[in-house]
């Protein structure tokens, strides 16, 4: 979809970041999200309201008038403790590379801090390398869930036809490691890290060769899974010429987080 010719404002800073409260502005965010992602995969408006009756999210990012993004989490319980789901956070693609996510996240984070939750998750497709750079080492989560085709098969062309494997990100808000890395000082990485590798042009083999694609997606997740039962856990990618590598470490030994007992087999059919 052809981005909008509207100019985004000179400096990031000049973007309002706040919470969403009305029908019009719910309404406006299903907007963005048809605009930047299709029909296909569009929540409705009504699950934005069930959101904030229910202690959930929703903010929104506004240059003036206008909303250039905006972030709609769940709340949910595990173990008895709260944490959030956050289901989509969108950018309009003039508004990108331009810090307006990482700045909707900080919001989020400290929304959820304020209300006393140590917790955000959302899902990740393994295969979208952006992304994963921006979770591990731009906001320090981690990730030890690994879910094939987790929404099924859509007929979104952003799926390209294949099954929505997903990681599941785990962001740890109030842990050192977090607090580091938000401050730019991320804590060394562990010894006896595993890596899985990648294609770095894996958008391109994704758009131009379905075939390769489902063979790396098949061969990605059973990488993941054999790991993660290892006890190893996701916690950043590296650019190693021309290929990313994820980096797995130790769950144990991640400088600056004790995680909670997890079980992958309670997470799984």
């Amino acid at each position: 979809m052809n981005a909008s010719a509207e100019t985004p404002s000179a400096a990031a800073h000049e973007i309002e970041i706040r919470h969403c409260e009305s029908l019009a502005e719910y309404e406006t965010c299903v907007k963005l999200e048809k605009h930047i992602w299709g029909e296909h995969i569009a929540v409705p408006s009504a699950i934005f309201v069930v959101a904030h009756q229910t202690g959930g999210q929703i903010f929104g990012a506004f240059d003036g008038d206008r909303m250039v993004g905006m972030t709609l989490a769940l709340a949910g319980t595990r173990g008895g403790k709260p944490f959030l789901h956050s289901h989509m956070t969108a950018v309009l693609p003039e508004y990108q590379n331009c810090g307006v996510g990482r700045r909707l996240k900080f919001f989020q984070r400290q929304d959820a801090l304020k209300r006393d939750i140590r917790l955000i998750e959302w899902t990740f497709d393994p295969l979208e390398l952006k992304n994963a750079h921006f979770n591990f080492v731009r906001l320090g989560a981690i990730a030890r869930r690994y879910i094939p085709n987790c929404y099924g098969v859509t007929a979104s062309p952003l799926h390209a036809g294949l099954p929505t494997d997903r990681l599941v990100a785990e962001w740890w808000l109030d842990s050192d490691r977090v607090i580091n890395i938000l401050a730019e000082s991320p804590l060394p990485a562990a010894a006896g890290a595993r890596t899985i590798s990648l294609p770095a042009d894996l958008g391109e083999v994704r758009t131009q060769n379905r075939e390769s694609a489902a063979r790396l997606q098949s061969e990605t997740r059973d990488q993941f899974r054999k790991l993660l039962h290892q006890g190893f856990i996701a916690t950043s990618v590296e650019r190693r010429g021309e290929t990313v590598d994820y980096i797995l470490e130790p769950a144990a030994s991640i400088a600056g987080l004790r995680l909670p007992e997890y079980r992958p087999e309670e997470f799984e059919d």
